[in-house]
């Protein structure tokens, strides 16, 4: 059975705190895992959270400012360390390639994996695998920022009403699904078709047209609410979006499940009294955007599945949900 689940493993911007580490993501996607925005100390979270220098195939990097990119040297050491079997490719702003080097090249090791560079230079297509397109689209931030999002292949989804209406049973069902039709019944008279997931990610940005391309139609939303919504002057200053923005995105995008991190020191640690602590605020200016979907605020080491709109879940919201690590 195939896995498709995001592991946070980080959500702090700029530094860490006592309970937030800099940012990191991976997403587990079928049998391949794609590691976002490796900040300092990803390597340990990826410990305590049980994902291997092995499960990484990709990693993917939307700008090099230092919470998003220190983990780089750690990570890549790893994956060299552990002989990882299979190429990891790694993407990032081309206009960054001396950082990637420098931080690839931070210490002396021995380079035992095939790593390849495919630095990014402008929207489009990075990938294309039979679970997946990998895309990317340029973001506003200070330096060279891009967002990725991913696409599965469309598909059919069999109806067992009509298989049994069309007198279609056993290995006559693979048959139809590999040949298209089968005794003048074709596939499209006993299936219907199932839009395939879309994932996005989306770090460090002001509101543009990247943004919104990114988000439109996904299952999983992953996107930075540095600010809350009083911050606004800050968050445009700085390039970052505000809990009320990223709730309005996904809103207007159609997000199923939005997951607000990358927070600011300035407000208080989770695990407080007030509702900025607890991450309530946050919850409570993106609803108040008008986005009624799934939502959670991440916490380190909490993991969220990537659900397509035909599987069942809980409308509960989880930013209050804990890890047990």
């Amino acid at each position: 059975m195939s896995v498709r689940e995001l592991v946070v493993l980080g959500t702090a911007s700029q530094v860490p705190t006592r309970h937030r580490n800099h940012n990191g993501y991976l997403l587990r996607w079928d049998g391949e895992g794609l590691l976002f925005d490796p900040g300092e100390g990803t390597q340990r979270q990826m410990l305590r959270a049980g994902v291997a220098a092995h499960d990484l195939h990709r990693i993917c990097v939307t700008h090099f400012h230092g919470d998003h990119s220190l983990g780089l040297a750690g990570v890549i050491q790893r994956i060299n360390l552990d002989r990882v079997p299979h190429e990891v490719t790694a993407h990032y702003p081309r206009s960054g390639q001396r950082f990637f080097d420098r931080l690839r090249y931070a210490t002396a090791y021995r380079e035992t994996v095939e790593l390849t560079e495919a630095p990014v230079e402008t929207d489009g297509v990075l990938a294309t695998t039979p679970s997946y397109t990998l895309e990317a689209r340029r973001l506003s931030h200070p330096v060279e920022s891009f967002g990725y999002r991913l696409v599965e292949p469309d598909g059919r989804r069999m109806l067992p009403e009509l298989l049994a209406e069309h007198g279609i049973k056993g290995p006559d069902v693979g048959r139809i699904q590999r040949e298209g039709v089968l005794g003048g019944v074709s596939l499209d008279d006993v299936s219907e078709l199932r839009r395939g997931q879309r994932f996005a990610f989306v770090m460090d940005t002001r509101l543009c047209e990247g943004v919104d391309a990114l988000a439109e139609g996904c299952d999983l939303l992953v996107i930075e609410s540095t600010f809350l919504d009083g911050d606004h002057q800050l968050a445009v200053d700085h390039g970052h979006l505000t809990a009320g923005q990223a709730g309005r995105v996904a809103r207007d995008a159609g997000v199923r499940h939005l997951v607000l991190t990358h927070f600011s020191q300035r407000y208080a640690e989770p695990g407080g009294t007030s509702q900025a602590e607890s991450g309530g605020e946050f919850e409570r200016q993106a609803r108040a955007a008008g986005f009624e979907g799934e939502l959670t605020v991440a916490h380190d080491l909490v993991r969220v599945p990537v659900r397509s709109g035909d599987e069942p879940s809980s409308y509960e919201s989880t930013s209050r949900r804990r890890t047990s690590r």
